[in-house]
């Protein structure tokens, strides 16, 4: 099938776009680096180092979309199971990321964030962490928040602990707390909920990432593995959420 839009340049379909005003938050689920580097006969790792290319393009134009936050999920708890080599290729790739991008970073405005356990990383790759967020604290026309280490399973666990411990202290009752309580406890509480949810190489999961954050997410699934998806079809993602019917469990009047 013919792409309508294959004439139109990217000037031209970002014009559109923030006509109808971005959504506040997109979240991406970068999905895909493996299947890539194997379509080429090339190691995993190489498909990894690619998909950081999509994750510098993806920021330029989550940027030029007026998008306020941009969650990336690059590395769940899940994925310590690995073999040895490419979780340490993927810390490598990860320290290499917030030496070499930090100044660029820092000088369009971006300010960059980064939740999960921290504790399971090495000296290196939290060091880098603290200095990329330190280098960028000072932007303010995009905040990227990077998942590292991050389950949401987990993240919630440790929610509903830190209540529990506030209830057992006198502190709180438990037939006082509302969903608010348990937004403030999470690693995302001063971000506002995802608007749109975006997963590349055709996968229809979730995998554990911001689940109770996600309730009324609109989600936007692409076939695009995620070396090769672009700022275009970043662009694309959100004209198609702008065509949406967003109800959050009402009717439409």
């Amino acid at each position: 099938m013919t792409n309508p839009d294959a004439a139109v340049d990217n000037s031209e379909i970002l014009s559109r776009l923030l006509a109808n005003g971005p959504p506040t938050h997109v979240a991406v689920i970068m999905d895909g680096n493996g299947r890539w580097a194997r379509e080429r006969g090339l190691p995993r790792r190489r498909g990894h180092r690619a998909g950081m290319s999509a994750v510098r393009e993806v920021i330029k134009g989550a940027a030029e979309a007026e998008v306020r936050h941009l969650t990336l999920y690059a590395f769940s708890n899940e994925n310590w199971d690995r073999p040895a080599d490419e979780v340490g290729a993927l810390m490598a790739l990860l320290e290499e990321y917030a030496q070499s991008d930090r100044d660029e970073l820092a000088r369009a405005g971006i300010r960059v964030t980064v939740f999960g356990d921290r504790e399971r990383l090495s000296a290196t790759a939290r060091r880098a962490i603290a200095e990329l967020e330190a280098s960028t604290s000072g932007g303010g026309a995009l905040d990227v928040h990077l998942a590292i280490s991050y389950g949401a399973r987990g993240e919630i666990t440790e929610a509903c602990r830190s209540l529990a411990r506030d209830c057992a202290a006198g502190v709180l009752s438990p037939d006082d707390i509302e969903p608010g309580h348990l937004d403030a406890r999470l690693m995302t509480g001063d971000w506002p909920d995802p608007d749109l949810l975006i997963r590349t190489s055709g996968e229809y999961r979730i995998s554990n990432f911001l689940l109770w954050q996600l309730a009324y997410a609109e989600i936007y699934v692409t076939e695009v593995l995620w070396p090769d998806f672009t700022r275009r079809e970043l662009f694309h993602a959100i004209l198609d959420y702008q065509g949406r019917d967003r109800r959050f469990g009402l009717v439409s009047t």
